[in-house]
Formats: structure tokens, sequence, C-alpha cells
């Protein structure tokens, strides 16, 4: 096999995983692009938080530690597991996406509110329209009519 057709096989195999999860999850939409965005900022604020500030309170010290940071990504994956069981009785039930779009809505807003404590502990700024914003996304994602 040649090195652009191993490449070629190997950019296959890692689109068609990829297909699988995002169908798995109810498709790739701007929902799930948008949580998928969301979480992977939580992560590298997180970073930035604990590894610079120093002030991260996952940890003792407030400095970046192993075990806070694998559960972080546990904490990251239940929630993508969460979001698929929604998408599984959306589609056993018929409710034609609903659980799946209040899960989703509701974990971006969570996770977007972590961004805003993350940016608080490097003192930076948030600005209210958007800490409003993400509240009313996970009020919306949980069912809440405000």
């Amino acid at each position: 096999m040649t090195p652009l057709a191993i490449k070629n096989l190997v950019l296959a195999i890692i689109a068609a995983v990829g297909t699988g999860i995002a169908t798995a999850l109810g498709g790739w939409d701007m929902a799930l692009q948008a949580l998928l965005a969301v979480m992977a900022i939580d992560i590298i604020t997180g970073l930035l938080v604990a590894v610079i500030w120093k002030k991260s309170g996952k940890s003792a010290t407030g400095a970046a530690d192993s075990r806070a940071m694998f559960k972080g990504l546990c904490r990251k994956f239940v929630i993508i597991l969460a979001v698929f069981l929604a998408q599984q009785i959306d589609r056993s039930t018929g409710l034609g996406g609903v659980l799946r779009l209040g899960a989703i809505l509701f974990f971006t807003g969570n996770e977007g509110l972590s961004v805003i404590e993350n940016a608080g502990l490097m003192g930076v700024p948030m600005p209210k329209i958007i800490k409003d914003a993400l509240e009313q996304l996970r009020k919306k994602g949980d069912g809440d009519k405000e």
C-alpha cells in the first residue's frame, strides 16, 4: 500500500466514524455544532485557568491536575451520552427531536456559563447580553417558560 492509499484509508475511516457518531446524535446540525464548540471552548479556558492563572477550583492548589482534567473530560463524555439518550427517546416515541434539542440547549447553556466563569477567573469581563443569552438557553433546554 502506498502512503497516499494509507492516508486515504485513514481519512475514510475517520469520516465513517464521524458520520456514524453524528448520525447517532441526531445529525450534524447547528445545535450539535454549537454544543461541541462551547464544550471545546470550556476545555480550553479551563486549561488556561489551571495552567496559567492557577485559579482552578478543581484542585487543592488551583493548578492543573490530571485527575481533575480526566474527570472533566468524563463529564463532557456523559453530556454527549445524554444527547444520545435524548435522541434515542425521541426516535422511539416519535417526538421529532424535541428532547434532543432540549438537552443540547440545556448543556450548551451550562457549558457556556462555565466558559464565563473561567473568563471571570482570568479577569476577562463578559458582556451581560452573552450571560443572559446563555442563561436563557439553559432555561429553554430545561423547559422553563421564561
